[in-house]
């Protein structure tokens, strides 16, 4: 089983994610972030992981703290769920259009982490989210998931859509590259034999 828990305790946030790689979609997320509870259930949803998000922070301040701890939380389950790395197809991307977008997202579970985020955003806000927290949120994936991520929106007006095609489209890149692969047998997808 591929499985992870994470608990994640600050003076700031205090997190719990499960989550379990050959999953079907099952999912329990509550965050206190409306809009960040709607994109994890694209994640579960969209990636078949069977995933819990349980998070409560300092929102009388604003939605930063939450949606940053999240994010490293999140990455943290993947990494720990990954393990050794052994047989997984490694490296994946995915297109999703939603309406008059179109997202893109590449992913290389390579063990270096380094994120790229390409998006024009109209407004200020996604739900109740400022749109510069977005980028954000998936550097703070990649730095704990040590994944290597791009992602952009290649055209869209609707900053809705956008959004939720790039949560979309991560959620299928994750589940390509974290599968097994059977021609591999069980080894380390690197030249280098180690992840």
């Amino acid at each position: 089983m591929r499985t992870s828990e994470v608990f994640r305790q600050t003076n700031e946030t205090q997190i719990e994610i499960k989550l379990n790689l050959d999953g079907t979609g099952k999912h329990e997320i509550s965050t206190g972030v409306g809009f960040l509870d709607h994109m994890l259930t694209h994640l579960a949803v969209h990636g078949l992981f069977d995933l819990t998000v349980k998070a409560q922070g300092d929102l009388h301040i604003d939605v930063h703290h939450t949606v940053e701890d999240v994010a490293l939380a999140l990455g943290q389950a993947f990494d720990k769920a990954l393990g050794d790395h052994k047989g997984i197809v490694r490296m994946g991307d995915s297109f999703v259009p939603m309406d008059e977008t179109l997202a893109h997202v590449a992913i290389d579970l390579s063990g270096r982490p380094y994120a790229v985020v390409q998006v024009e955003w109209h407004t200020p806000y996604v739900g109740n989210i400022p749109v510069t927290l977005f980028p954000h949120f998936f550097e703070s994936f990649a730095v704990q998931a040590r994944c290597n991520l791009h992602a952009r929106v290649l055209y869209g007006r609707d900053d809705h859509h956008q959004a939720e095609a790039l949560f979309k489209a991560w959620a299928r890149a994750l589940d390509v590259c974290t599968q097994f692969d059977p021609r591999r047998g069980g080894m380390i997808p690197s030249t280098k034999g180690n992840l």
